[in-house]
Formats: structure tokens, C-alpha cells, sequence
């Protein structure tokens, strides 16, 4: 079988855009190119006022089953460093991120989904972080990411082992926000980004900055929402009863 180049394809509908990890042949594994080509993406994205939030995901029936390890024989270091830096892209995107996960979750899969606001995920789905296996060092900054999801135990499990949970286990440790059952994740997905593009990026944008620790933007963002508009206009359409139209956006 013939299988399309590795890529990262995207489309935006409904003020949400998709961005879909390409790589059917190897299970969606990520390239040098794909890791290289995630940062420049997610800044197009988030320039973009249509885009009120972005969902990740892999083509068919696997998320992401980590790096392609092609790219560790080029160099383990320099493949990390292409894998960090989208993570941390990734991480930075202004709008709610959600990661939209089937199949296998792995490695560098582990580490995009991560860095995701959100992870929703189906019955069936495995997750593993899995350096241990190829003797990496898993990044200060991915470890850390990964700690704050899961706890010192669970990411200490995970990375000393390499072995992977299942959905339940990745629930109940929080490394997974909900678990769908199959077939139901597509219509849940975009039942919840829809919610999410009708809020205020406003609150959004100041929540998930101090939801990451920042700690030194109180007064930026109190100076946003005196000039925003949208707490009056949400005011406003909860006593009127009707959709509230906010107009900040992070890309004004």
C-alpha cells in the first residue's frame, strides 16, 4: 500500500481548528519535518481571530505512536531539542487546546497531548512514555509538564517503566480529562469546542496563563477586562437571556 507523505494537516471550521498528525505508515509517528513544522503552524493559527480553539489529533485509529525513530539515529539530541520546542509551542498556544486521542498514545504522542489543555480520549486507548526504552533522558521541562498531570507517582511509574495504561488507568492518575466510549468521540469533541468558541477568550486566555503558574500578569489582565467589553456583555445577555457576543480575542 502507498502511503502519502508525513505531514500535519489542518482545517479550521466553526471557529475551531483541527490539526491532524499524517503518518498512517508508522502509526502517525512523528518526523524531523512534522516536529519541525508544528511551531510556525500553531503561530499562523493563533494569529488567526476565526480560530477560537484548536483540536489535536492523528489520522484513523492511532493518535500518535511517538517519534519516528528515524530521527534518533540522525542524532538523539537534536531530535529532542525539535521535539521540545513544539511541545512548548504547543504549550503556549494562546486558545484552548484539546487533544482528541485514539489508539496509541505514545512516546512523543504522550508528550504533545500533554502539553494539550485538555485530553479526551476512547475506550480502547493506551498511553505510554516511553524513554526508558531507548535510553533518553526525558526533558527537565517534559517531565515537569507530565508531573503536573499526574503526580510525582504516576510519572515516575510511567517513565522509570516505559509500560503502558489503558484509558481507565489514564483517568483515573488525570493524565486524561474524560474517556469516551468508541465511536463517540468525534460528536463529543466538537459538542465541547463548540462551547468553548462561544466564551470569552478573555477569561480563557487570563485563566489558562494563571492555571500555568504565571504569576506577574494580574494587572495586565485586570486592564484587558476594564476595556474588553465582555463582562458587561455577558452581563447583558445573561439578564436579556440570550448567546453572549464576546469580541476580545487574543489575536487583536
Amino acid at each position: 500500500m502507498e502511503y502519502p507523505e508525513p505531514q500535519l494537516l489542518h482545517t479550521v471550521t466553526d471557529a475551531v481548528a483541527t490539526v491532524v498528525v499524517h503518518h498512517p505508515a508508522k502509526r502517525n509517528a512523528m518526523t524531523a519535518a512534522m516536529w519541525r513544522a508544528l511551531p510556525p503552524l500553531l503561530d499562523t493559527l493563533a494569529a488567526d481571530p476565526g480560530v477560537r480553539a484548536l483540536v489535536l489529533t492523528g489520522e484513523g485509529g492511532t493518535f500518535c505512536a511517538g517519534a519516528d525513530i528515524s530521527t534518533l539515529r540522525e542524532g538523539p539530541e537534536e531530535a529532542q531539542g525539535l521535539a521540545a520546542r513544539a511541545e512548548e509551542a504547543l504549550a503556549a498556544f494562546p486558545k484552548p487546546t484539546l487533544a482528541a486521542i485514539r489508539g496509541h498514545c505514545v512516546g512523543g504522542g504522550a508528550q504533545l497531548a500533554a502539553a494539550c489543555d485538555l485530553r479526551f480520549t476512547e475506550e480502547g486507548a493506551l498511553f505510554g512514555v516511553t524513554p526508558a526504552k531507548l535510553g533518553i533522558v526525558y526533558t527537565a521541562s517534559s517531565t515537569r509538564r507530565l508531573v503536573s498531570l499526574v503526580g510525582p507517582a504516576t510519572a515516575k511509574y510511567l517513565l522509570f517503566s516505559g509500560e503502558l495504561i489503558d484509558a481507565e488507568r489514564a483517568l483515573r492518575t488525570s493524565l486524561v480529562d474524560e474517556v469516551l466510549p468508541e465511536g463517540e468521540l468525534d460528536k463529543r469533541v466538537q459538542e465541547f469546542t463548540r462551547i468553548l468558541a462561544s466564551r470569552s477568550q478573555l477569561t480563557q486566555a487570563a485563566a489558562k496563563e494563571f492555571a500555568n503558574g504565571r504569576t506577574d500578569r494580574d494587572a495586565h489582565w485586570a486592564e484587558q477586562a476594564r476595556g474588553s467589553g465582555d463582562t458587561a456583555e455577558g452581563v447583558a445577555a445573561f439578564l436579556e437571556r440570550r448567546a453572549p457576543r464576546f469580541t476580545w480575542t487574543t489575536s487583536g
